[in-house]
């Protein structure tokens, strides 16, 4: 039976990752995984790497996918809704503020200094992101396979500016995956090692 989590504890937890989080979904994946595997112990390592797949092949922004996922594990619909209003509500205070008084805001000197530095920031936490989950994959080599062949072919999308959309690569790195899946059969401790 899960543990449940009270429904404040959820929100908050949430409300300050939304807070303290610039760069939108990505820059958000290691904050949500110190939080959430490190410190409160929510979900392992592998079902946050789980998750971020899923979460990134739906609909909807990474982020809020994740946090709804992780509140409806601990709680189930009351923590999804919980999960989801955090992430998103301090984000959602912020851009209204700011769009109030967006000429002002724009136009002094100090803020256009720090956004500057908030892009090499947020640049920096999605790289954080992407060693962390690197370094924590399992080593094998089909996952290995498709993740350098996912890489080069995106980068030579942005370099030679090709019409291939990353929607295109991860519906054709799912049907490799499960292609080779459905012709070798479930690995071992995963439901069988055959037919």
């Amino acid at each position: 039976m899960r543990e449940s989590r009270p429904i404040p504890d959820l929100l908050l937890t949430f409300m300050k990752v939304g807070l303290f989080t610039f760069g939108g979904g990505y820059a958000m994946i290691a904050m949500m995984e110190d939080v959430c595997v490190e410190k409160k112990g929510w979900i392992t390592h592998d079902e946050m790497m789980d998750i971020t797949v899923i979460a990134e092949s739906t609909p909807g922004p990474i982020a809020i996918n994740c946090a709804t996922f992780v509140g409806y594990r601990q709680a189930g619909l009351a923590g999804a809704l919980a999960a989801t209003a955090g992430i998103v509500l301090p984000s959602f205070l912020v851009i209204y503020l700011i769009s109030l008084f967006l000429d002002d805001f724009l136009a002094l000197p100090v803020i256009a200094h720090a956004f500057r530095g908030i892009k090499l920031a947020v640049g920096l936490l999605i790289l954080d992101a992407g060693v962390t989950m690197l370094r924590k994959m399992k080593k094998k080599p089909l996952p290995l396979g498709i993740m350098a062949c996912g890489f080069v072919l995106m980068l030579l999308t942005d370099i030679f500016s090709w019409g291939f959309s990353s929607i295109s690569l991860m519906l054709a790195a799912g049907a490799v995956s499960l292609a080779l899946f459905l012709v070798k059969g479930a690995p071992e401790g995963k439901g069988g090692g055959g037919r």
